[in-house]
């Protein structure tokens, strides 16, 4: 098997603000393996250490022990905009991952270009442009004829499945899906959720996917796995996955932290 997209963490430990009255254990000894195209969804109360978990991955900052490997090279210590190369991210607000003064044809040239250095060849070329558009017809949302539109106008909705389209357009060899539906209006919410498994079945990524509904968990992805004060403490494979209720979810987070998950932002249906 390949280990482009196999993801290892290795006892991974991060606390903020050591020493300090506000000292926070983050990541308390994370490890975990995706094989190449597992999709996991990841769940937890708030301080869980969903969010550090992604940030760690993505570089946003050093962690204080562990190793975290992807594709078979260790990039614990590479820097975030080296790592930008072949990690996709899509984040909770949605006026995050575009650029909001430039238009959809842009961003998605800029999408298309990463990694690649920067000359003085900016033009969009009519080849680009006509695979942007059927790009973009996937999404359902009529922007194939608006390449021309600031992106700023755009609901958030659009820019969310945008940001989706341009997180998968070089096939990362890793997808990070931070909560990328909190913000949005259920309806919304639903599509983007559809659209991200189409993208991410189509083009065989692997992929981690942050978020709050329970329900959503267990409905998506191959894997869901539950953290709980910096630890994964429950790991679920698909055909357990396949029977399992929220309640069920609920029961088994109680046995394993001996703790009630009392967090009002859970979604439970």
């Amino acid at each position: 098997m390949s280990e482009k997209g196999m993801l290892v963490l290795k006892q991974l430990y991060k606390t903020f603000n050591p020493g300090t009255v506000m000292q926070k254990t983050a990541l308390d000894g994370v490890t975990l393996t995706l094989q190449p195209g597992d999709f996991v969804t990841v769940i937890g109360g708030n301080g869980a250490g969903k969010s550090t978990m992604l940030n760690a991955i993505a570089g946003s900052f050093q962690i204080d022990s562990g190793s975290i490997l992807l594709s078979g090279r260790d990039i614990t210590h590479l820097p975030e905009h080296r790592r930008a190369a072949f990690l996709g991210r899509v984040f909770q607000d949605p006026m995050m991952g575009t650029a909001a003064s430039m238009n959809i044809e842009e961003n998605l040239a800029l999408a298309a270009r990463r990694g690649q250095r920067r000359g003085l060849h900016w033009g969009i070329t009519a080849s680009e442009r006509s695979a942007f558009r059927e790009k973009l017809s996937t999404l359902d949302l009529g922007l194939e004829n608006r390449l021309g539109s600031k992106v700023g106008l755009l609901s958030g909705g659009q820019r969310q499945a945008l940001t989706l389209l341009m997180a998968t357009l070089k096939k990362p060899e890793l997808l990070l899906l931070d909560e990328h539906t909190a913000a949005l209006d259920p309806k919304t919410a639903e599509k983007v959720l559809r659209l991200t498994s189409q993208l991410i079945r189509e083009n065989g990524l692997t992929a981690l996917m942050v978020t709050h509904n329970m329900k959503d968990a267990l409905a998506l992805g191959n894997r869901t796995i539950m953290m709980h004060e910096g630890r994964v403490i429950l790991d679920l494979n698909a055909r357990q996955k396949q029977t399992m209720t929220v309640e069920d979810l609920l029961a088994q987070f109680e046995q394993a932290s001996g703790k009630q998950l009392a967090n009002d932002r859970m979604l439970l249906t």
